[in-house]
């Protein structure tokens, strides 16, 4: 049997094993295999805080990633707030090394958009992703998870569902509704612009279930999808068709 010193000194290791697969280039000393994975997980959720914004908003960042080949294409998009005028975007290729496995998308993509949002020119005060927060089957997402690692306050705007139930929101924008897992409520299902299909908003880290939806609400100016998360969207596909056209 283990002691809890040797349990507590292999989570250690794990987690600085964590922190330079995420924070340094995407190298994970040995396999990061899908239970590694998990067991980071397991411990990183008991990091996340779910509380008010303490901060007044000044910039926000959306951030996404897309694939080509055998590379991950991360790109971060720095706006004023709330203004939502586009100040810097950013890039970032990666080596892609982990595969697709829901629920750990953060493996996947998180590498890569941590590096993309620490090129930006100013740090943001709220960052927004297209991915889940809490509302995710181990209580931290991509949102989640990268908040954290940044220590920056994050909101995860999903246009699925991964996990959960809900009763579908009014047909108007602002309406919403609870999404609830196993009991607890994890997000709010919100209808961001007339009659179109809803968004999944959960917290990230170092926000609270109000905030997000007033996050996301305030940033969606007359799309579907909040403006940092659509224009890093956008800015991804000319990414990757720009790459894919030097590859060819």
């Amino acid at each position: 049997m283990t002691s809890p010193a040797g349990k507590n000194k292999k989570n250690d290791g794990l987690l600085a094993a964590q922190d330079d697969y995420f924070l340094n280039c995407g190298v994970f000393p040995g396999r990061l295999t899908m239970e590694t994975a998990r067991s980071i997980q397991r411990q990183m959720k008991d990091r996340v805080r779910v509380v008010p914004l303490k901060k007044k908003i000044r910039l926000v960042a959306g951030a996404d990633a897309a694939f080509l080949e055998d590379k991950v294409l991360a790109v971060a998009c720095l706006f004023t707030y709330p203004e939502l005028e586009l100040i810097d975007t950013q890039t970032a290729i990666m080596e892609l090394v982990f595969p697709y496995v829901p629920g750990l998308l953060s493996f996947r993509e998180g590498p890569a958009v941590i590096s993309a949002v620490k090129k930006l020119k100013e740090r943001p005060d709220v960052l927004m992703l297209d991915g889940q927060g809490i509302a995710h089957p181990q209580m931290i997402g991509i949102a989640s998870h990268v908040g954290v690692l940044l220590d920056m306050p994050s909101v995860g705007c999903a246009k699925s569902r991964l996990v959960g139930e809900f009763s579908e929101p009014g047909r108007k924008r602002g309406s919403k509704s609870a999404l609830m897992y196993k009991g607890q409520l994890v997000g709010n299902v919100l209808r961001s612009k007339d009659g179109v299909r809803p968004l999944f908003v959960s917290p990230g880290h170092m926000v609270d279930f109000q905030d997000a939806v007033d996050l996301v609400l305030s940033c969606a100016k007359g799309y579907r999808l909040p403006e940092p998360t659509r224009t890093a969207d956008l800015e991804t596909k000319k990414a990757k068709k720009l790459k894919r056209n030097l590859l060819a």
